[in-house]
């Protein structure tokens, strides 16, 4: 300790973060492939509420694990969540993470037909994204445009991750992907955002990545 501080290895903080995050949690169970997810955003946001707010559909995790062995690509809404996500790990399975809402002819379709860029992205990689994993933290306009995608057939994602934070339309996109019938990861409610949508695909990711150590 220093001056009440307590000197700790950066090897060290982020274990010592979950075994926190552990205690606190207290005797609060999860399913055993959920809780890897649920404490990392936990871990990422320090709000304790996402222990309620994490909803995952049967089977979603295992989904995603098999596409992301498949080397599956990986469509986001934001730069921000596309950054967040850990490449290095991904990229052992050859899967990539693409984010086209600074493309310049996605910015003049969304200006022509005055939609949101995020809508426009989820359009232009459905067809192309056949089982693939589409992660939304921010624009409930792309969750809601890849409902009614998924709803005309034009979509097939392995799984949604669908986290948007806000006041706008956040609640019903969610649940307009809730009913779709694919395999999801939501977080109930207003809360969410890009950090909490790439903290739900690291968690995949490194527990594919320690259950491959295993083997």
């Amino acid at each position: 300790m220093l001056n009440g501080i307590e000197i700790v290895s950066p090897y060290e903080i982020e274990k010592r973060s979950f075994e926190i995050i552990t205690e606190i949690l207290g005797e609060r169970t999860f399913p055993l492939m959920h809780a890897p997810i649920i404490k990392r955003v936990i871990h990422t946001t320090a709000d304790f509420e996402f222990a309620d707010l994490i909803k995952i559909s049967d089977g979603a995790v295992e989904k995603a694990i098999q596409a992301l062995s498949n080397g599956c690509l990986i469509v986001t809404d934001t730069k921000m969540a596309a950054s967040g996500i850990s490449k290095k790990t991904l990229e052992q399975w050859g899967g990539k993470v693409l984010c086209l809402i600074d493309d310049e002819d996605i910015a003049k379709e969304a200006v022509k037909r005055n939609i949101t860029r995020s809508a426009v992205c989820m359009e232009k990689y459905a067809t192309l994204n056949k089982n693939g994993i589409f992660v939304v933290g921010n624009a409930p306009t792309a969750l809601i445009r890849l409902s009614e995608l998924i709803k005309e057939g034009l979509a097939s994602p392995a799984v949604v991750v669908g986290v948007p934070v806000g006041f706008v339309n956040v609640v019903e996109s969610k649940k307009l992907i809730m009913e779709t019938g694919v395999p999801y990861i939501v977080s109930e409610g207003r809360k969410g955002g890009s950090n909490v949508a790439a903290a739900i695909i690291n968690a995949i990711l490194y527990m594919k990545r320690d259950s491959k150590k295993q083997e």
